[in-house]
Order: C-alpha cells, then structure tokens, then sequence
C-alpha cells in the first residue's frame, strides 16, 4: 500500500531530505522507513512564495496505518500488461506518431507486437530543417511543420505535460518519459515540461528503441484510405501502397484535415466537437514574474513564472492555454494559404518574452451547418483570412493590446514588448480573426485577468493572430470497447480524434488503446 502525506508547506531553500523526514514525522513512521517526493508545487498566496509538497511511503499491506488530515492510504495500481490469446493474424497498424501514436506504437512493440507505424510527415532531423527553412524563406512544407512530423505538433510546444487526469496510465506516460532521457523532475512537478530541445531527443531514442524491437516506422507515409470488406478492416491504403491490417489505432492528430474529410465521406461516424480559437498574448516575462512572485521573482528555485486563467464572458468561456514562459510564438500552420500560430519554450524557458494563447468558446450557434466537420472549415476561414490579410504571406498579424482594447484598426509598432513570431509580422487590427462576438467577450475578460496578475493589462501586451488549434473540433466515435463503430478493428485514438486534450493525455490515450489490442490477441508468429 502507498501512504501519502501531503500539503507540506516549506519555503523556497527546503530539501527533499528535510521534507521527506517532516512526512515520517507527521505520519508517526519509523525513521527507517524511507520515502520519496511525489509532488512539489509553487504556493505564491498569502503574500509569501514557498513549496507545497507531498511524500509518498511504500509500505507492507501488514503494517498498521492510520487516515488523516492530509495522510492517505490507498492501493497501488499497477496496468496490467499480459495479452490475450487470440492469435493477431498481423500486425497492428498505427496512423500517426505523436504523443498517442508514439505510446501505442511503444506498447505495442514492447507486448512482441512489431508494430508498422505511418507518419505523413518527417523524422525529427529532416523535420527540423524543414520547419527552420519554413521560418526563413516562408515556403511551407504542408507534409512536414509544426503539426506533421515525428512527435506530433507536441514536439514544437514546450513538451508541457499538464494534465487533469490523475490516472496510472498518465503515471506510466511520465516514467517512460524519464526512461527515454527527459528530467526525473517531471514525475514531481505540478506542472511539468520537458522543453522543445529536449524533447526531440526523448522522442528519436523513443523511435530507436521501438524500432529495436521489431516495430516499423514509415515517415513520409499518409494514410490515403481504408480496405473494409464485410465491416471489417482488410488493409490500410497509404501514398506508398496498401498494407494489410485487422487491427489499427488511429491516432492521426488535430490537423490532418485532408484525412477527417475522407473518413467523413467514407461513412466513419464522427461528429461537431466544441473548442476555442484566439491570438496569442506576449507579455515581458520580468514582468509576469513580479506580478506573480513579488520579491521572489528571479529566485533560482523558481525559474520563469507561469500562469493559467479563466473567465467567462456572457456565454463564452474565456481562458488562458498552453502557456510558455520564457518562449516564443511559432509559426504553425501546415495548410497552403493559411496562417497559424502557437507557442513553444525551450528548457532552460530563458527566451525575454512569456506567451499564451488567450482563446474564447465556440458556441453550438457559431457552426454553419450539421457538417461534422463544420469546425474545421471555421478554423480554415480565420486562417486565410489571416493570410489574406498579411498580403498572402505567412506573417501574422499583431497588434498592441492598448489598440485592440480601444478598436483601433491597426498598431503603429512594438513598445517594451517586441514580437518572437518568427516568419515576420503585420501590424494591424486582430478583431477580424475572431468569430462574432468573441473579440469583446475577450475584451470583457481583460480587466479581470489584469486583477488577477498586475500588468496583465499593460498596453504594450502583444495580440498575434491567430490561435486556432486549441484541440481538435472533430470528434471520431468509439464505443466503450474502444473501437470504432463503423469499421471493426479501427480505434480511433488521442487529441485528433477527440479523446485527449494534450501530450500527457494523448500518450496515456495511446497507451490505452493498446492495451485494449494487448488483452485480446497474441502477438503475431514469425513475419
């Protein structure tokens, strides 16, 4: 049994030592028994700045405990790896190698499945290339960017780990994240990160070690179609050719536009999912770390300071997202025409400025049609329109957040805050990249995120348009057994397909969905 002793408050030169001997203590345990720290958070209430920590102790079942204030007992869980009997004629197939697809592919090879995996867009070393050469000229590879490639559109976004899914699959996400190369420290954090830099190197010896076990990884490879015969899945067409397969996760991410059109006309049942577009907001990071830690800001226990916010304006919720302290705004569009942006920090987060993206509800009124895909084409309108506006290029549109705040229809440049977009920028209104309605919903909401963080408000802020692939708005049908209604042997899988919200989420989805292979068939014999 696992006993854990939370809400530990110490200031910011505490060890993990002294908190772990402060536990034993409270919990009355024997100075032998030994502990390790199982959360550490940043407490900035109360006018002071410390840690709030919880330790867990493994204990014999045998041994007599009791339940407090702040002292739990419970049952380690432990994900049951064994498979099933059924012989697995072939291979498992696997569309897509982001967070989900990378966790399944992971699983999957570590059971003796060898799993074939299909990635449209590039290795992390041609990948990088392509999206520097992106950055530099503003020629988009629209098969390999920010969204397509090796690890997903997560491996250009900080490598945040946040999730509200306290489950062991996320657990497991964690520790084989630690296996692969990234900081032990994320199976601690509140809010944990790996970083851009860093992550790719996690996720190449992730590859390697999946490859060493006899699974394949196609980059370059876009699924084009499904062979189903009688309902059930015969093969898997790809650019490259058909494949044959019973059993495929799809895990193809938020993006693949080109590939939900053609489960939709293929008859995979899938329907409108809600979700948020904005801008991104850049604010000197200096100053976000006064604001939020006072006379602490720059302490070398904290790092950058971060923050998450939430409004809700008339029927809109308005929130804060995929925050990156010390970072930057990314230029992540991979649709020819369109403009899109995102955020990204590398692992020290050492860049001047801090970003989030500042995004407001689509509402059920806001969709045209009873389209599934109505979503989509909503967010592929604000993106050309954005493109438009720049004079049909790839440079976003920025403005100070002192000229939106009063309508003004463009910005006559930077003030404090200098923009990190880096396909270049266009100073101009951004109230036109926004749905009707949601420009003032967020203009509502600033006052109150300014009371929240002093100088959140400060008009040199930058607005950078826009923010439109907050999640997915397509959700794939799956029922309780996982797989798809509409084709047997298909599970459709992670962020993209509606089922996950984030790297830490998507991989345990991922994880999930393997099992699900792993507890009804053997793997396959021979080739």
């Amino acid at each position: 049994m696992i006993l854990t002793v939370s809400n530990i408050y110490s200031t910011l030169d505490a060890n993990s030592e002294e908190i772990i001997t402060i536990a034993r203590r409270k919990a009355k345990l024997a100075p032998t028994v030994s502990g390790s720290i199982s959360r550490r958070s940043v407490d900035a209430r109360r006018g002071r700045v410390g840690f709030v920590w919880s330790v867990s102790f493994a204990l014999d079942d045998r041994e007599k405990v009791t339940s407090g204030q702040d002292i739990r007992v419970t049952t380690e869980e432990v994900i049951d790896y064994s498979h099933g009997r059924r012989q697995c004629n072939l291979r498992p197939v696997v569309v897509g190698f982001g967070p989900a697809g990378m966790f399944a592919a992971l699983t999957l090879a570590e059971a003796g499945f060898r799993p074939v995996v299909l990635e449209r867009g590039a290795a992390i070393e041609e990948r990088d290339c392509d999206v520097s050469h992106f950055f530099e000229s503003g020629i988009l590879n629209p098969e390999s960017n920010i969204q397509f490639g090796e690890g997903g559109a997560g491996t250009y976004s900080d490598g945040k780990l946040n999730t509200g899914v306290n489950s062991p699959l996320c657990h497991e996400v964690l520790r084989q994240l630690v296996r692969f190369g990234a900081d032990p420290d994320i199976r601690i954090a509140a809010k944990p990160h790996i970083g851009t830099d860093a992550l790719k190197d996690v996720v190449i010896r992730l590859r390697k070690h999946i490859q060493a076990l006899g699974g394949e990884i196609h980059f370059n490879t876009k699924l084009t179609g499904l062979r189903v015969q009688s309902g059930k899945l015969k093969a898997v067409c790809t650019n490259s050719g058909d494949i044959p397969a019973e059993q495929c996760i799809l895990a193809i991410g938020h993006s693949a536009r080109d590939t939900f059109r053609y489960l939709r006309d293929t008859g995979i049942y899938m329907e409108q999912k809600l979700f948020s577009m904005g801008v991104r907001i850049e604010h000197l990071q200096t100053d976000i770390d006064e604001a939020l830690y006072g006379k602490y800001a720059g302490h070398p226990a904290l790092g950058p300071a971060d923050y998450k916010l939430w409004d809700r304006s008339g029927e809109r919720g308005v929130y804060s997202f995929c925050m990156c302290p010390g970072g930057t705004v990314v230029a992540a569009a991979s649709m020819e025409g369109g403009v899109v942006t995102n955020g990204m920090s590398d692992s020290k987060r050492s860049g001047r400025n801090a970003n989030a993206a500042l995004v407001v509800e689509i509402l059920p009124q806001d969709f045209s049609s009873d389209d599934p895909l109505a979503g989509l084409c909503l967010q592929e309108q604000v993106e050309r329109a954005a493109f438009s506006a720049a004079g049909g290029r790839y440079a976003a549109p920025v403005c100070r957040l002192s000229d939106f705040m009063d309508g003004r229809l463009r910005s006559d440049g930077p003030g404090r805050v200098l923009p990190t977009y880096p396909a270049g920028v266009s100073w101009q209104e951004v109230s036109p990249f926004f749905l009707p309605g949601a420009a003032d919903a967020l203009r509502a909401s600033m006052p109150r995120f300014a009371h929240r963080i002093r100088g959140f408000d400060t008009p040199d802020a930058l607005l950078t348009a826009p923010e439109t692939r907050t999640s997915s708005p397509v959700r794939i049908l799956r029922g309780e057994d996982l797989y798809s209604p509409s084709v047997e042997g298909l599970i459709p899988c992670g962020e993209g397909a509606g089922y996950a919200g984030g790297i830490t989420s998507a991989a345990a989805d991922g994880l999930r969905c393997a099992l699900r292979i792993l507890r009804e068939f053997a793997p396959t014999k021979g080739e």
